[in-house]
């Protein structure tokens, strides 16, 4: 009687394991699919191309109600309406900013409605990146969440540490109340 109920509990741990692996592969049904993710590429170009003709509607459309974008200062975080104000007088002028995607990853969540990215971008402060979230509200796939960062080749990171050290210090101390 043991063996029987031990074959039986074997037999239905085995197959509990299948069914979990079987269900572990399946995509959402709402999973973003290939339309989806030219979508968000498109959106990202637009995002990109709208600042480099200072095309401010556009530019800000891009974002999400909610949306907060991160420069690359470490002072540098503003909802969308704070970043338009500061932006406005740069798309005035007629200009703005000039990113291109050098290469892009998307990485879609299996809610249907989220997404990741990262690409790198060439720039006038040459080669950043850019990272972020978007989400689908009522079918438009918007920008939630944008990081822009300067990046900084390895055999130079000492020289920019000791660079920007004593405004990061400072900064530190302020954020932390230390003196």
């Amino acid at each position: 009687m043991k063996t029987a109920v031990k074959l039986l509990l074997a037999t239905a741990i085995s197959l509990l394991m299948y069914a979990c692996k079987n269900d572990s592969g399946k995509k959402s049904p709402n999973a973003p699919v290939g339309s989806d993710m030219q979508q968000i590429s498109a959106l990202l170009d637009t995002f990109n191309a709208s600042a480099a003709r200072a095309d401010y509607q556009t530019y800000f459309d891009c974002f999400d109600k909610d949306a907060i974008f991160m420069g690359t200062d470490a002072t540098e975080r503003w909802t969308k309406d704070s970043f338009a104000v500061w932006a406005k007088p740069f798309f005035d002028r007629g200009r703005a900013w000039n990113f291109t995607s050098i290469e892009r990853h998307i990485y879609p969540a299996a809610d249907g409605n989220t997404a990741w990215f990262d690409e790198l971008l060439n720039t006038q402060m040459k080669i950043c990146r850019g990272s972020g979230v978007v989400t689908r509200n009522n079918g438009k796939w918007k920008i939630n969440q944008y990081v822009l960062s300067a990046t900084i080749p390895n055999g130079i990171l000492d020289t920019v540490v000791s660079m920007k050290s004593s405004v990061d210090d400072m900064l530190i101390r302020e954020k932390t109340g230390q003196k």
